[in-house]
């Protein structure tokens, strides 16, 4: 049985076993029409360009030759184009030449090309081609994507199917050697009850029909073992969540994120525009030792620090502001942190394009996500040139010598130090973002005189000269705190990551109710990201999982706590927004990227879009997961108690007597109704609040539980003992006389047996769907495809029945056989109840089984 894997599922082919040619066709063309429209999703960018003097935001569709377009680091670029202006400007051409390392762009090297990405500065290009005519789209005109890739659900499938397979195998080729040792000494009885002997009593061609006949019986059972209704199950009810996940705003990526998320056990979130708004606004400020309030109050203030702070705000800024000349509303654009600031700087009465006119940039350092700060350095018009600093307040603070009174007056900062600690403190516990401003002169000595010498120039950061620090408020989403408890019912543990005060980081967590307030202060559930990556890679393991909160982390401490939790058996889903998110993006078993505020990278190392940037679209995505793996399961058990049941009675009626009561066209009629009406009607249940108060699945937990090993086996057993009974003692117990034709009287009662057996399938349909609740009907009525199926079943099996006895070896049933058939149908129900009562170990019975056949694989996905 080397390779033998009957659930190996091609979803670019998504092709359904057991329909028509035609069914199959529309199938299959719905299908490709919903995946075009999510790949057009996917790809549909909006970016900013400049045109006519002003920032816009445009798709990426709609780009074209000769617009401006500002980058920055994390931006895709998006079309062929011409630096014109950049500082420190690293490009990504991985995806282009399949070189790692990062290019720097300047005059010299000006050429960008589109798909690359921005890994480092800022700079503006002009847009030279766009569309095919980009070297981007002459390479994906000439490739086409197919990764292949299987999910962690189809190497779960593996041991189930060698299992099957070889029973059913072993089965089949076991009675095929009984019954051709049975008909070879004349043990064998036609249906008229006659003995037939090989030798001198049959003809060459009877018995060689009659041999074939014995061999389509053992391939009916190898088809009856093998429920190859799975991959269209698996198939289905993963393409049913991704259209509703797409209408709860979480477009997905790839295919194993519906499943993998369902057995998420902890969430790495990111904090802002994931828990919190992304919509900020400068509430507080203090100007040297004095709280500005309101903090846009610029009457407060000496003329010269407010000409300081607007020169400041104004150029070492990747926003902009744009005033129309018809005195319309100011717009802003850029980041929120830029945008919120530049609004404070606009009602403190800055003039951002007569500041930018006044002072000549000569060398920017662009923000840092490793020394949370950026800077830029300026010459005015008098050649003085000054550095401005923006960044974190408490990193800014430890670099000042001094700072300006709200008067104007220098002022050393050595015995006010504890003061601004103080006051970052306060704003970090009120949830606020601390950012602080920072100037100072440099000598002209000092400045690089040519180009060649600004490309290796540092930035002075030493003795700076504190102007401000302002307070930005991001409040939190008014949903998030539901979403967080949610998950903590539902055993999955949420964990904040920000580049956030540690202070700033806890007031938020503990609004979001991430945080409690009773948590043991003795636990290192917070944690700043150099204390964390600075243990040793067994203590990290260890404190991880303590872990509830860190802050002040970089990129590689995301990463570093990712991999503690993978190692030490948690499944990890990571949510992040920035190209910095990229690494812990990749590396976590799911990868959640922002829509809105997301850059190209991280969406490209993500599994899904959140496209609406919301942590309870994150918790939707659990609970679609679950719905996978749930409806799943409950095909399975459906399946395998029809398959089982099937196989038993085939299989000692074959041995007992020689031939089968459900021939041929019988089974393969139940293989339809079972597999894939069955199959269309339990993958598409919709998720329930039950599935949140579970605990997450395990990494590598058999998918057959032990409550649905009881399930099947009360069923089974029922079916099995039922239909046996009426196999060998259907004719007295029925009263069915032979009255000259006991050939009729068997047909009459080989077609009970059908019917019962197929009734017992409609009836367990319902069953199957609460495998773990009493009431089976809960909901069942809400389910309009599920009742149209079982409906639409049910009519065929009477026609069927009534009308196609020829092609079914069925003969008609009069009105008392069809309510023996629909009583043995409808006790499933009561049986299930009571058997739902019977307690099952916690130890899962499945792993026993299929142990042997699991093949151990090691993937990120797994």
């Amino acid at each position: 049985m080397a390779g033998f894997n009957p659930y190996h599922i091609d979803y670019s082919r998504c092709c359904v076993i057991g329909l028509g040619n035609k069914d199959r066709a529309t199938s299959d063309y719905r299908q490709s029409l919903q995946f075009q429209n999510l790949n057009e999703e996917k790809r549909n960018i909006q970016l900013e360009v400049m045109r006519a003097g002003r920032t816009v935001k445009i798709s990426i569709y709609d780009v074209v030759v000769g617009d401006v377009v500002p980058l920055k680091i994390g931006d895709q670029i998006p079309a062929d184009g011409i630096l014109i202006t950049g500082h420190s400007l690293a490009i990504d051409e991985s995806s282009m030449t399949g070189e790692s390392k990062i290019v720097h762009k300047d005059k010299k090297e000006p050429f960008l090309m589109s798909g690359c990405k921005v890994a480092d500065g800022v700079g503006t290009m002009l847009v030279t081609g766009v569309g095919i005519n980009t070297e981007w789209g002459l390479l994906m005109a000439s490739i086409s994507e197919d990764t292949g890739e299987e999910t962690p659900l189809q190497v779960r499938l593996n041991g189930v199917a060698t299992f099957i397979g070889i029973v059913g195998l072993a089965v089949a080729v076991s009675v095929l050697a009984v019954l051709l040792v049975r008909y070879f000494t004349g043990h064998t009885k036609d249906p008229g009850g006659t003995t037939q002997f090989i030798k001198g009593h049959t003809k060459f061609d009877d018995a060689f029909n009659d041999v074939v006949k014995i061999f389509t019986i053992a391939v009916t059972i190898v088809v009856v073992a093998v429920p190859e209704g799975l991959p269209l199950a698996v198939t289905l009810t993963l393409a049913y969540s991704m259209r509703k996940m797409m209408a709860d705003k979480a477009l997905v990526r790839r295919l194993s994120a519906c499943e993998t998320m369902g057995s998420a056990t902890t969430i790495c979130s990111d904090k802002t525009g994931t828990l919190t708004l992304n919509e900020m606004t400068v509430v507080e400020a203090f100007v040297g030792k004095k709280k500005i309030n309101p903090p846009s109050d610029s009457s407060q203030l000496h003329l010269s620090v407010v000409s300081l702070l607007s020169e400041g705000v104004a150029q070492n800024s990747t926003g902009n502001v744009f005033v129309s000349k018809d005195g319309g509303a100011v717009e802003i654009s850029g980041s929120p942190t830029e945008k919120a600031i530049l609004s404070w700087a606009v009602k403190l009465g800055m003039k951002f394009d007569v500041i930018r006119s006044e002072s000549t940039i000569l060398h920017v350092f662009p923000f840092n996500s490793e020394k949370k700060r950026g800077g830029v350095a300026l010459q005015r018009s008098d050649s003085e040139v000054y550095i401005h600093w923006k960044g974190a307040a408490e990193i800014v603070l430890a670099s000042c010598s001094g700072y300006l009174d709200s008067n104007g007056c220098l002022q050393s900062i050595n015995e006010d130090r504890e003061f601004f600690k103080a006051v970052i403190d306060e704003m970090a516990a009120n949830s606020l973002r601390c950012i602080a401003l920072a100037y100072r002169l440099c000598e002209k000595e000092k400045v690089p005189a040519d180009e060649e010498g600004f490309s290796g120039w540092v930035l002075p950061e030493e003795n700076l000269v504190l102007l401000a620090i302002v307070g930005i408020k991001d409040p939190c989403r008014s949903c998030v705190k539901d979403a967080v408890q949610i998950c903590m019912d539902a055993g999955v543990k949420v964990r904040m990551v920000t580049g956030d005060n540690i202070q700033t980081a806890k007031a938020i967590a503990l609004e979001c109710g991430i945080l409690s307030s009773a948590e043991d202060s003795t636990e290192p559930t917070i944690i700043e990201g150099k204390v964390f990556r600075a243990l040793s890679e067994k203590e990290r393991e260890q404190v991880a999982k303590k872990i509830t909160v860190m802050g002040r982390s970089s990129p590689s401490d995301k990463l570093l706590l990712v991999q503690a939790l993978r190692k030490g058996g948690d499944v990890v889903a990571v949510t992040g927004d920035g190209t910095n998110d990229a690494p812990a993006l990749h590396e976590a078993d799911i990868g959640l990227s922002m829509g809105i505020q997301g850059t190209e990278v991280a969406k490209e190392s993500s599994d899904i879009i959140i496209l609406d940037d919301n942590f309870a679209s994150v918790v939707k995505v659990v609970r679609w997961g679950r719905s996978v793996y749930a409806n799943i399961q409950k095909f399975i058990q459906f399946q395998l108690t029809v398959n089982v049941a099937a196989l038993v009675i085939n299989v000692v009626a074959a041995i007992s007597s020689g031939d089968v009561p459900l021939n041929s066209v019988q089974l393969l009629w139940v293989n339809l109704i079972m597999d894939t009406l069955g199959a269309l009607a339990l993958a598409t249940e919709p998720p329930t609040d039950n599935l949140m108060h579970r605990s997450p699945v395990g990494r590598r937990e058999p998918l057959i539980t032990n409550i649905m090993w009881r399930n099947l086996l009360i069923q089974a057993l029922y079916q099995v003992t039922v239909l046996l009974v009426l196999n060998f003692a259907g004719l007295s117990i029925l009263h069915l006389k032979d009255d000259g034709n006991r050939k009729h009287a068997v047909e009459v009662k080989n077609t009970l047996i059908f019917n019962a057996f197929v009734m017992c399938q409609i009836f367990n349909e319902f069953n199957a769907r609460k495998p773990e609740e009493i009431n089976c009907f809960k909901g069942v009525t809400k389910n309009y495809l599920f009742m149209g199926i079982v409906g639409f079943t049910f009519i065929l099996q009477i026609i069927i029945i009534e009308f196609l006895g020829k092609f079914t070896s069925t003969v008609r049933l009069d009105w008392q056989l069809w309510l023996v058939s629909l009583g043995i149908g409808i006790i499933s129900w009561p049986l299930a109840m009571l058997g739902k009562l019977i307690p099952v170990p916690k130890t899962p019975l499945a792993a026993y089984f299929t142990k042997p056949f699991q093949r151990c694989r090691t993937s990120r996905n797994a």
